[in-house]
């Protein structure tokens, strides 16, 4: 009796790819594999373009055939359909829909997408309902934030929506519930940041302006509790744990941070009901590009997060000062 082995599969690179790097390409046709091992796979010339070596960030051409090296199931994931609970919430989580984009109030909790240990997330999920041909994540949003995530229905909406991502066109806005009083009005962070590793492959982000890349943020006061205060706060970059590590290099660190804020606050605010980092994003707009009109989504603050504010007591309004 003999076994089915993986073989060797050729794609012919169609319109919904043309332009896409090769390396997201082969992430999604080997769903499951370990970004690792796909990199190797490239590195290692197991990868063919119309029969040549292929860096990560080639770009594919409508036409071109792409060989896939055998993978064993030792190497796949096991790939996991998500729960129908998960889908019906994700479904009910919809906050916009049109002929190029999904946008959805992602749950905190859940991840964007699978690796690492998360069997799916968001755009598994999304993918599992079956309704769309082509469905990308636009951007990401870390697994304990809560708020809008954007997907794309096309590649060319896709490529509309990173090209504003990357050039700073975007508009990302978030609620964070910060630490302690805050002093004054808005407070711009310029500060820059690189990912390091620690023991047990923990990711964590740290302020170096030497090695680190541009990340600027912009912190405004909302509400001013007695012991904490909520910002809105819009970021322009984009960078791993951007807004936690800024507001930490500020002494106020987001509310329920278990990364970068402090032991002692989260357990008292934990008391008043906080059960995961209070940070939303609720609001992203993208301008209007050549066929694509302006996006402007919201997701209003969760149910979950309102109550610790209103635990917090009466706000202190904002403008108002002490007299000395």
């Amino acid at each position: 009796m003999t076994q089915n082995r993986p073989q060797v599969r050729k794609i012919v690179v169609g319109a919904r790819e043309d332009g896409q790097r090769i390396d997201n390409f082969l992430i999604r046709q080997l769903a499951g594999v370990p970004k690792s091992h796909v990199y190797r796979l490239l590195r290692s010339g197991q990868v063919r373009v119309d029969g040549g070596r292929a860096k990560p960030e080639r770009k594919l051409v409508k036409g071109e055939e792409v060989r896939i090296p055998p993978v064993r199931a030792a190497e796949r994931g096991e790939a996991v359909r998500p729960p129908d609970a998960v889908l019906d919430k994700l479904r009910a989580a919809i906050v916009h829909e049109d002929e190029h984009y999904l946008a959805i109030s992602k749950p905190a909790g859940l991840a964007a997408h699978a690796g690492s240990g998360v069997r799916f997330g968001v755009i598994e999920a999304a993918r599992a309902w079956g309704q769309h041909a082509f469905l990308e994540l636009c951007h990401r949003l870390d697994r304990d934030t809560s708020g809008v995530l954007l997907l794309a229905k096309s590649r060319a909406a896709l490529l509309r929506a990173q090209r504003a991502f990357k050039h700073g066109e975007a508009d990302k806005r978030y609620f964070a519930l910060l630490v302690g009083r805050w002093k004054g009005e808005d407070r711009d962070v310029d500060a820059a940041l690189v990912r390091n590793a620690i023991a047990g492959g923990e990711r964590r982000v740290r302020v170096d302006e030497d090695d680190g890349k541009p990340s600027r943020s912009r912190f405004s006061p909302r509400a001013r509790y007695a012991t904490a205060t909520l910002c809105e706060v819009q970021i322009y970059s984009g960078r791993t744990h951007q807004i936690r590590v800024h507001a930490a290099a500020l002494g106020h660190p987001v509310a329920g941070d278990d990364k970068y804020g402090e032991r002692e606050h989260n357990r008292a605010l934990r008391e008043m009901g906080l059960r995961r980092m209070f940070l939303h994003a609720h609001l992203l707009s993208l301008p209007a590009a050549g066929e694509f009109p302006k996006l402007l989504l919201s997701a209003p603050l969760p149910d979950e997060l309102r109550e610790v504010l209103d635990q917090l007591g009466a706000p202190q309004a904002i403008g108002t000062r002490r007299r000395r």
